[in-house]
């Protein structure tokens, strides 16, 4: 099941150009559609969404932290690092470009049904991101 978080990192980080060739390529990994966090995901929304990903960040790499197996499951813990470099949409709205570094800090609960992905549950540090953006500002509570 390593084998298949690998072939998962290489489709993020280097999706293919062509939309058939990259709907193909997240088809040979994915169920089409795939439940990401309990929403059905088609194929061509999954490419969307790591093209998105490379529009706000460039430089992408990973490092992969941890991968538990077991049967029918495969659980990956890894950062994702890039350089801030476009429009980063977040549900607290879109971040402008700001040229800083970041390692998000990710958990992906994968459910694997005949060697593809048929559910995902991902949990994203966002929050963390955000902060380190200057999108949001943590602030102690005062003390009286």
């Amino acid at each position: 099941m390593n084998d298949l978080a690998e072939r998962l990192f290489a489709v993020w980080l280097d999706p293919p150009s062509d939309d058939a060739a990259g709907i193909a390529a997240f088809r040979a990994l994915y169920t089409d559609p795939v439940d990401v966090n309990g929403t059905a995901l088609t194929a061509a929304e999954m490419l969307a969404r790591a093209r998105a990903l490379h529009r706000a960040y460039s430089g992408l790499r990973h490092e992969l932290l941890d991968v538990v197996a077991a049967p029918g499951r495969l659980v990956v813990a890894f950062l994702m690092r890039g350089t801030h470099t476009g429009p980063l949409s977040t549900a607290l709205g879109t971040v402008a470009p700001t040229g800083r570094e970041v390692a998000i800090r990710t958990i992906d609960v994968l459910t694997v049904v005949d060697g593809r992905i048929a559910a995902v549950c991902v949990v994203g540090d966002e929050l963390g991101t955000l902060v380190r953006l200057d999108a949001v500002q943590l602030r102690a509570p005062s003390v009286s």
